[in-house]
């Protein structure tokens, strides 16, 4: 059974949790795909595949002081479109620091606006989870370090607003992440392996992807919340619910390389505009250590910015976000009789007065699309629901004693 307000992993799978994590390190989630059954280290199934999710190790705090490599060209004759596009985003784009204790790790943010908004990702400010008040600076293009405090964290998107105190700054031009095509250009900057300014390119290799990945929700008392059963929330997001394993998000895949480290960098278009935010990655095989190194395979993963725009601004007005919730119970509907191939999300429950019982769903009708989103399974459902703000009326299109069927639905306020 899967439930819309807690992502579990779907019957069809063959993989089984061992709850496993790295709370010293900080880097993307980890998508692992394998030919054979794997332990799950601290995340949940993916889409379509035997697939599992764990934190990617990283560079731990000393990378952080590397020096900064600006985008240098050295003969303007001959001077190409990444090279412009990289010269445009760059100076946006700064690395990040976070340390808790004795644990460590590096990322990288882009700078919002000129009063030092920074976006991030959560499991970067909060070393996976491990650390609901970390110690945080950056380090910007041109090679200064401030002290940041911390806007807010939203673990249901794993976004993160931070803030620096400083003048200057170049806010990056956000583009427009609906409009992006298969095959367009792609590139990635950020800090992988604590390198500042690295740039990478490919294409965008996929739109409307959906995975799942390792929830970074803090405890009170700064331990992951992973495997754990009581509540999480920390001051700095304000978020307040059960402890959950995984989360749903709708993501850019692309082949531009990017490595412990890019998370929340920037996925940057042919013209210089952020596009998504590098969140994860994937790694073939699996690995029975947590500390193992994972790298590029030409499968990552980025929020599309005009997701990720909307929970900032949301983060930067009121200290957190909101996300749409459904309020029923779903699990994947095969299609005929392979267990491999899915075509919606059937219902399994409707919670008694929650959106979806206003909007008429009932057990048994088989969800396929939401707010102009496929729905092949329950994970997409998820993901389709919280990509909404709560409060939001948006269509859902069900199928009913084999009739398709549509409704308007106002979507509650996840938890």
């Amino acid at each position: 059974m899967h439930t819309e307000t807690r992502p579990t992993p779907v019957a069809h799978t063959d993989v089984q949790a061992s709850r496993r994590r790295d709370r010293k390190r900080v880097g993307p989630a980890v998508f692992v795909t394998c030919l054979v059954a794997a332990g799950l280290l601290g995340g949940g199934v993916a889409t379509g595949t035997s697939a599992v999710l764990h934190s990617a190790p990283a560079k731990t705090t000393s990378t952080a002081g590397a020096a900064i490599s600006p985008v240098i060209v050295n003969n303007t004759q001959s001077v190409n479109a990444v090279t412009a596009a990289a010269q445009k985003a760059s100076p946006s784009v700064v690395t990040i620091s976070v340390s808790s204790g004795s644990s460590g790790g590096t990322g990288s943010g882009i700078i919002l606006d000129t009063e030092g908004h920074i976006l991030t990702n959560t499991h970067v400010v909060t070393l996976d989870g491990a650390a609901a008040d970390a110690a945080v600076e950056v380090r910007t293009n041109d090679g200064k370090v401030y002290k940041a405090s911390v806007v807010g964290t939203d673990p249901l998107s794993d976004l993160a607003v931070i803030k620096i105190d400083a003048d200057g700054l170049t806010p990056a031009t956000l583009g427009d992440s609906g409009a992006v095509n298969v095959g367009d250009k792609a590139i990635a900057i950020g800090a992988p392996l604590g390198l500042s300014g690295t740039v990478t390119d490919g294409i965008v290799s996929a739109v409307n992807r959906t995975i799942e990945t390792a929830s970074s929700a803090t405890s009170d008392g700064g331990s992951s919340s992973q495997g754990g059963t009581s509540p999480f929330g920390s001051s700095q997001s304000g978020v307040s619910a059960s402890a959950q394993d995984s989360i749903s998000i709708n993501v850019i895949q692309t082949d531009a390389a990017i490595n412990p480290g890019n998370s929340g960098g920037a996925l940057v278009n042919a013209q210089g505009e952020i596009i998504g935010v590098n969140v994860a990655i994937a790694s073939a095989g699996s690995s029975s250590s947590s500390s193992t190194q994972s790298g590029n395979i030409g499968v990552g993963f980025s929020i599309p910015i005009n997701q990720a725009k909307r929970v900032a601004e949301e983060i930067i007005s009121t200290g957190k976000a909101t996300h749409g919730q459904l309020g029923l119970s779903v699990q994947d509907k095969t299609s005929g009789s392979s267990s491999d191939f899915t075509d919606g999300a059937e219902v399994a429950s409707v919670t008694s007065g929650s959106a979806a019982d206003k909007a008429g769903l009932q057990a048994g009708d088989v969800v396929t699309g939401l707010a102009g989103r496929t729905v092949t399974d329950a994970s997409e459902l998820t993901a389709a629901a919280r990509e909404q703000a709560a409060g939001s009326t948006v269509k859902i299109t069900f199928r009913r004693g084999g009739q398709e069927q549509s409704a308007d639905i106002t979507l509650d306020a996840a938890s």
